[in-house]
Order: C-alpha cells, then sequence, then structure tokens
C-alpha cells in the first residue's frame, strides 16, 4: 500500500507540474516559478493536502540537484571558461563578493544570528543559471554581446558556487572557518578540481566517444549516468559535496565529440527530476510564514535587483564594454534560482540555519524570476532612458574611457610575445598543481590507509619511503617539463629584458645567465613548496637525498623518453580541448 500511496504522490506532483507548465509558459513566465507555486498548493500546509508523503519526494528531486549539476557541467566546458577572459572571471568574482557582505549585512540589521546573515549573503550572491539562460533563449537574444557576457558570467559563478558550497560546509560542521582553514579548504578543491579535470580530460571524453561508436542510445545514457554517479561519490569520499563531483563530471564529459547527443539524452531526465526538486521546494513553504516575513523578502528581493545590476553593469563597464551592454548584461543577472535553494537546503538539513532562511529564500527568488523576464524586455527602454538623463560629460568621459582600454591592448609582435608568455605561464602553472597535487596524495593515503600499511608489515619509515617515492617517480615528467617551459620563459624574457644599448658587449653572456637563473629558480622554488606539503610523509634525510640523487639519474638517463612522454599527454590534452564544435 505504501507503494501505491508513493506513486499515487508521484502521479499528482507530476499532472500539477505539467499544468503549470503550460500555464506559465503561455503567461511567458519562467516554468521554474511555476513549480515552486504549485508545491505550495498541493503542500502540507495547504487546505486540502494533496501529497501525503512529502518527503519521499523530497528524496527522490535530491536526483535532480545532481543531473542539474552534471548537464550544467556538460553545458560549461573547460572552452567556455577560457573564452570567458579574465576580465570577466574578476567581475563575476567582486560581484559575488559584494553580494555575500551586503547579505551579511542586511542579516546582521535584522538581528540575525552570524550563520543566518552568511547563508543570507551566500543565498543572494548567486545568480540562477536556469533562468538566465532560459530568458535569453526565450527572447531569442543568446546571440547579441551582452547575451555572451552573461553566459561568461554565469560560467564563472558557476565555479564559485562550487568554493561557497564546500566553504559552507565547513563553516555548517565546524560552526566557523579561520582565515587559515579557509585557505587550505579552497587550496584542496582547487588542487581537487585541476587534477580531477585535467586526469578526467584524458581519459573521460575517448571512453564516452568510444561507446557512443556504439550507436545505442541506451547504451551511452547508462555510461554517462554512472560517471555523472561515480564521480559524485568520490568526490563525497574526498570529503567534498555530491554536487562537486556532477559538476566536474559533466565539465570533463563535455569535452567529448559526442557531448551533443549526451545532452540531449539527459535533459528529459535533468527536466523530469528538475521538476520534482522545484516542487519539493514548495512543498516545504508555509504560505504563513511567508506572510509574516514577505517585508524583509521584498527588501532582499529589491537590493538582489539592484545590487547585482548594479555590480555588475559597473564590472563589464570598467573591463572595457560600452555603457548599454554593460546595462543590459547587469539587468540580465538580476535574480537568485537553483543554487540558492540547495544552499538554503543545506543549512536546514545541517541544522546550522533558522527555519524562516528556507522560506525567505524561495519568497525572494520567486519576486526575482517574476521580475527578470520584464527587466529583459525593458532593457532597451532603460538603456534609453539612462542615456537621456545622464549628463553629455559623463558619456563624453565614458567614451574616452573605452578608447584608452581598447589602446592598451597589445597588437602585431606584442601580441603574440604576449600570447607566448601567457601559454609558457599556463603551461609551467598547470605541471606545478600536478606535482604538487601527487605529493598531496601521498600524504592523504599516509594519514587514512596506516592500518593498510601496517597489516602488510611496513613500518612507519618504510612506508614514507614508498609513498615519497611513488610521488617523486610520478613527478618527474611534470619537473621536466617545469624546466624545459622554464627555459624557454627564460629565454624570452632574456631577449625582451636585456638590450644591447644598455648591455653592450656583455649583451649576450648576461643573456644567457638569466636564460638559466630563471629555470633553476623555478624549480628551487618548486622544491621548496614540494618539501614544505611533503613534510609529513618525508623519509629519514639520507633515504631522501638517495632517492633525490636517483631521481637525477633517472632524469638524465630517460630525459628523452620522458619528454616524449609528457608531449603525448599534452598532445592527447590539445586534442580533447580544441575539438571542433558539434
Amino acid at each position: 500500500m505504501h507503494e501505491i500511496g508513493f506513486i499515487r504522490d508521484l502521479a499528482i506532483v507530476m499532472i500539477v507540474a505539467g499544468a503549470t507548465t503550460i500555464v506559465f509558459q503561455r503567461m511567458r513566465q519562467p516554468v521554474l516559478l511555476g513549480y515552486i507555486l504549485a508545491g505550495v498548493l498541493i503542500g502540507p500546509h495547504t487546505p486540502g493536502v494533496l501529497v501525503g508523503d512529502a518527503r519521499a519526494i523530497d528524496d527522490i528531486s535530491n536526483l535532480g540537484v545532481v543531473l542539474l549539476m552534471f548537464t550544467l557541467g556538460l553545458e560549461f566546458s573547460v572552452r567556455k571558461l577560457r573564452e570567458v577572459g579574465i576580465g570577466v572571471l574578476a567581475v563575476a568574482v567582486a560581484e559575488v563578493g559584494l553580494m555575500l557582505w551586503i547579505g551579511y549585512g542586511i542579516g546582521g540589521l535584522f538581528g540575525w544570528s552570524g550563520t543566518d546573515a552568511l547563508f543570507l549573503g551566500a543565498i543572494i550572491s548567486l545568480s540562477s543559471t536556469m533562468v538566465a539562460t532560459r530568458t535569453l533563449a526565450e527572447s531569442g537574444q543568446r546571440q547579441q554581446k551582452f547575451a555572451q557576457l552573461v553566459t561568461g558570467l554565469l560560467v564563472a559563478e558557476d565555479m564559485l558556487t562550487i568554493v561557497m558550497l564546500t566553504l559552507l560546509t565547513a563553516v555548517a560542521i565546524g560552526g566557523s572557518v579561520q582565515a587559515d582553514t579557509a585557505l587550505a579548504l579552497v587550496g584542496h578543491l582547487g588542487l581537487f578540481v585541476i587534477v580531477g579535470m585535467i586526469l578526467g580530460l584524458l581519459l573521460l571524453p575517448r571512453l564516452v566517444d568510444y561507446v557512443a561508436s556504439f550507436d545505442r542510445d541506451e547504451t551511452l545514457l547508462v555510461s554517462v549516468l554512472g560517471i555523472c554517479f561515480g564521480a559524485s561519490l568520490f568526490a563525497v569520499w574526498m570529503g567534498f559535496s555530491v554536487a562537486l563531483g556532477a559538476f566536474l563530471a559533466g565539465a570533463v564529459v563535455a569535452e567529448s565529440r559526442s557531448v551533443g547527443r549526451v545532452l540531449h539524452l539527459v535533459e528529459p531526465l535533468r527536466d523530469m527530476f528538475a521538476a520534482l526538486f522545484f516542487v519539493a521546494i514548495g512543498l516545504k513553504i508555509d504560505p504563513a510564514m511567508l506572510l509574516q516575513y514577505a517585508l524583509p523578502a521584498l527588501l532582499i528581493a529589491t537590493v538582489v535587483i539592484v545590487g547585482k545590476t548594479l555590480a555588475c553593469s559597473l564590472g563589464i563597464f570598467i573591463v572595457g564594454h560600452d555603457p548599454r551592454t554593460a546595462l543590459r548584461s547587469g539587468l540580465g543577472m538580476a535574480q537568485i534560482g537553483e543554487f540558492s535553494f540547495v544552499i538554503a537546503t543545506l543549512g536546514l538539513s545541517l541544522g546550522v540555519v533558522s527555519d524562516f532562511i528556507y522560506p525567505i529564500a524561495v519568497a525572494v527568488s520567486v519576486l526575482c524570476m517574476a521580475a527578470s523576464p520584464y527587466l529583459n524586455r525593458s532593457a532597451e527602454s532603460l538603456a534609453n532612458g539612462l542615456r537621456r538623463v545622464t549628463p553629455r560629460s559623463l558619456i563624453l568621459l565614458a567614451n574616452s574611457y573605452n578608447g584608452w582600454l581598447e589602446n592598451l591592448k597589445p597588437v602585431n609582435e606584442n601580441a603574440a610575445i604576449a600570447a607566448i608568455f601567457r601559454r609558457l605561464l599556463w603551461h609551467i602553472g598547470i605541471n606545478v598543481l600536478l606535482v604538487v597535487a601527487l605529493f598531496i596524495v601521498g600524504a592523504y593515503v599516509n594519514a587514512h590507509n596506516w592500518s593498510w600499511f601496517s597489516k602488510l608489515g611496513i613500518d612507519r619509515e618504510l612506508r614514507h619511503t614508498l609513498i615519497w617515492a611513488c610521488a617523486l617517480f610520478l613527478s618527474l615528467p611534470m619537473l621536466i617539463a617545469v624546466y624545459r617551459k622554464a627555459e624557454a620563459l627564460g629565454m624570452v624574457l632574456a631577449e625582451l629584458g636585456i638590450r644591447e644599448r644598455f648591455a653592450g658587449s656583455y649583451t649576450q653572456a648576461i643573456r644567457n645567465v638569466l636564460a638559466r637563473v630563471i629555470p633553476l629558480a623555478t624549480l628551487l622554488a618548486l622544491a621548496l613548496l614540494v618539501s614544505g606539503l611533503s613534510s609529513a610523509i618525508l623519509p629519514p634525510r639520507g633515504i631522501a637525498l638517495s632517492l633525490v640523487v636517483l631521481v637525477v639519474a633517472v632524469a638524465v638517463v630517460l630525459w628523452r623518453g620522458l619528454v616524449r612522454m609528457h608531449a603525448r599527454l599534452q598532445a592527447a590534452l590539445k586534442e580533447t580541448l580544441e575539438k571542433p564544435d558539434p
């Protein structure tokens, strides 16, 4: 009978969700808003309860979070992050930080606890990817310049969401996070993301394309869902959230040539479980509590719309775009949505926020969702009106600023040199992170698997020796790559920095010295960093020195082979990232 009751509840939810989709589509309103209101209407706080077991629906809706993050990852892709640009990324960081601070301040003004205020700041800091992209798609504006900037800001916020969820989880569990703990968490998160992405990009896109070659949709769907949920479990095992694992799995699968097919297969599942997710949000809402906190919700919604519009518009203008494009970009970001619910649910599930935070988050997001289409449609009128009332001197200053930024961009041979310089720095940075990650993984294995070593009769010193030796030898290809890239960087800097008119006959000698000093200094800095990170697994001094000498000898003997190995890995990664658009 319980099974029949569950099917009855699920049937009611899907029927009501289907009806609201049609109604809100005709009203040209976000269907997510309809799902939430439908949940309120059939929920336990409304007379004539239709859904008896809201918890069962809530458990199933959690699948919606995983599939939502997976499809966001599929639409994310490393290439999109690369195309976002450092300017737009800086705008996203500044905007999220500003809204987080404003939300925390509003919570303080209302007299809320520090944790409630912090979660409020996190809730209002992240825009809704689903609402923003659907609004742009329904209005046919996705190819316009401002829409591309909005997409870039949303991509950057997706990455910041993962950082925020990790830090908020640490705050909820530990009560507070000190600055050094927060930096360590972000550092571990960054290493996990980068290493997971690089290793995943080398393996998973080819695996997905191989499965896709069977030309059976069922096999492809089951395989990618296995990757999604497997990555989620692995992220949990490493101490992170299921959302992070699902997002990373999607971002890696997005680099396969079959991503279009995968997205086509996963989207119906995502839409179904996302509908359940948003209806479950409505099921938790008590309309009486909504009325009680209507005024704070209205105030916070106004702050979200005005604050996000101003912050994003000003940021986009500062990085070099015209005022009209900047304003339209800001209006496109003026809402909150799915991530806000995930954050509010996190706080409730861990028991660290008050009961009123959740309905306030829903009320604010509903108000912003309802306003979003109207803001988008009136963007051109607002831009024209602001231009008419703006003093002529201010318009002239803005145009002069844009022209000045345009003149600062590197051109001709300077642009080529700047591109080479950036590429070398990227290669060095990625290889350094991989080396550091290997030693951190070694420390993790040492800390969490000591009982396994003891069963094999391996004592502490031998354990440290084995782990440190493995990390050192596995790092060899990356260390050689760092040296070679730093050598090339040193040659570029020597040619650019040492001019013959200043150094005279010593020019070439000084250039040679500088070209040698830079790679050696890079390796020394890396050695100091690794020694600090691997302090927990360092073997006795004599053994460590012997291992270093052995590694140097192996590097000299196998230099060409290790260079070729690293080149093949780099070529495979480059081929994956630079695939043609499907």
